[in-house]
């Protein structure tokens, strides 16, 4: 397949109004929320207004339909540009920014347009992982049982971001334990509801400014429109559906992975420059300083992390299937930001490794880029099944 890795102009806008958002509101208070961890960032409300403008512009223009054989930019790949842009700002942030919600995606991907309308406002985290399982989704024990035109949800959810402060949480929960992951569906849940309770915020390596929480659903009542997607148990289809929202959200979070990398590479360069070893593309890495050699090897990853990742976006807004290209776009990403800061602080020496420079803090907000929405494992689990026509009983 084609692609032209030039921005359509209609892009440009995004791309600058988000840098200047990065540069001008996230930069300089990120070393602020990293060390005021759960501390709520005040300065994205007026942001937050700003970006819900934009995001009204772009569910218009989502709406309207492409001349036959047109392709589309639309919704997804302003996504990911935002994203990448405001990571390079600072990632935990770019995490906090009232109704950007990962559950926002997963509404996004599987809401029907009455859903849509009723959700499309609000600020939704997303609840999966539980104390038993991390990255087996199958393995979900949360349960929602039908009561009248109602489902009660009990369980307990771990590592939700931004579960203390979105006003909606989607819960991914089963509806049936005997059958499997074909009866495991998301609801979208109110955080006023009764009972549902945050039991505590996590403390963590990075992504400071964001908070993370463990989230309780003890007889949590929810009306049966707010099930996503079909409540019919399919065994044949499995957890398709629940399993569309990853096709929506990794390629967002590579886009987070691209943009820190991004500002690690910048950095590393600048150091290297100061250093008095300049990069010469036209020159051979091997004929070059080592430092040097080795930031073009982490550049050209970085670069092969971008394009998947447009790619990846491009097939969505364009109703293409795009689970494993989602899922190349989240490994390349995830593994390339993790190796480039991590070598940026070693490159930036005793700088790097103190907090006199933001070396340090994003190699530590680097590290969740590579495991939540999937860890690399499952990225490659994914892949390898896709490409070899294996099924998960076939391939673990």
């Amino acid at each position: 397949m084609a692609i032209n890795t030039e921005l359509p102009e209609k892009l440009n806008s995004t791309v600058e109004q988000a840098h200047l958002a990065a540069e001008h509101i996230f930069r300089p208070i990120s070393r602020k929320y990293d060390r005021a961890e759960h501390e709520y960032p005040t300065e994205l409300d007026d942001f937050a207004k700003l970006a819900k403008q934009a995001a009204e512009r772009d569910k218009t223009e989502a709406g309207e339909k492409p001349a036959a054989g047109e392709t589309v930019n639309s919704t997804n790949m302003r996504g990911v540009l935002s994203a990448a842009e405001m990571s390079w700002g600072d990632v935990g942030l770019m995490l906090s920014i009232p109704g950007r919600g990962l559950g926002n995606a997963a509404i996004a991907a599987v809401a029907n347009p009455e859903q849509l309308d009723r959700f499309g406002d609000v600020w939704a985290s997303m609840a999966i992982t539980e104390p038993s399982f991390g990255s087996d989704s199958a393995a979900v024990s949360t349960t929602a049982t039908r009561d009248g035109d109602d489902y009660l949800i009990n369980g307990e959810k771990i590592f939700v971001t931004s579960g203390s402060r979105a006003s909606h949480v989607v819960v991914w929960a089963t509806l049936d334990r005997s059958a499997g992951r074909a009866a495991i569906k998301s609801f979208v849940v109110p955080m006023d509801t009764p009972g549902v309770t945050v039991a505590r915020l996590e403390h963590k390596l990075g992504i400071k400014g964001s908070d993370t929480a463990v989230i309780v659903f003890e007889n949590a009542r929810v009306p049966k429109e707010n099930l996503l997607g079909s409540p019919e148990i399919d065994t044949k289809k499995g957890f398709g559906g629940v399993m569309q929202t990853f096709d929506n959200t990794r390629p967002v979070v590579a886009a987070m992975a691209v943009g820190v990398g991004r500002a690690a590479l910048e950095e590393m360069r600048r150091l290297l420059g100061e250093a008095g070893h300049e990069v010469d593309y036209d020159k051979p890495a091997a004929a070059q300083h080592a430092a040097v050699a080795e930031f073009i090897r982490l550049e050209s990853d970085w670069e092969a992390g971008w394009l998947l990742t447009l790619r990846s976006a491009w097939m969505m807004d364009n109703r293409e299937p795009n689970s494993v290209e989602a899922s190349m776009a989240k490994a390349k990403a995830g593994r390339t930001v993790t190796d480039i800061t991590n070598k940026a602080v070693e490159i930036g020496a005793t700088a790097g490794y103190s907090e006199t420079m933001l070396l340090e803090k994003w190699a530590r907000d680097a590290k969740i880029l590579d495991i939540f929405e999937g860890t690399q494992q499952i990225q490659q689990l994914i892949i390898s099944r896709r490409i070899l026509g294996k099924t998960s009983t076939d391939l673990k």
